[in-house]
């Protein structure tokens, strides 16, 4: 059992006669809509099957490198004022 060509006809006719010239457009847009959304949710659904259950690879850090320690050298801080002279109390007569 196959549609000829004027069966395919006579439903064309009676759909447009139910539905009219403006509304044809906006069905198929509807349903052309639908048909998109139906294969991105099964294309969405492959994926995720297809997806192993091994987690993701993580990046590595590198890898810290020690300082080598360097020969022992003297801090630099900040040098303290050298010592004022003394005063020479010899030089004074006692009283």
């Amino acid at each position: 059992m196959s549609l000829g060509p004027t069966e395919i006809l006579l439903i064309f006719l009676a759909i447009l006669l139910l539905f009219g010239a403006k509304r044809i457009p906006e069905i198929a847009r509807g349903l052309g809509k639908g048909i998109r959304e139906f294969k991105d949710a099964t294309n969405d659904i492959k994926q995720e099957l297809t997806v192993s259950d091994a987690p993701p690879p993580r990046i590595q850090p590198p890898p810290v490198q020690r300082a080598q320690p360097q020969p022992s050298q003297p801090v630099a801080t900040e040098a303290a004022p050298p010592p004022a002279p003394a005063e020479d109390r010899t030089a004074e007569p006692l009283s």
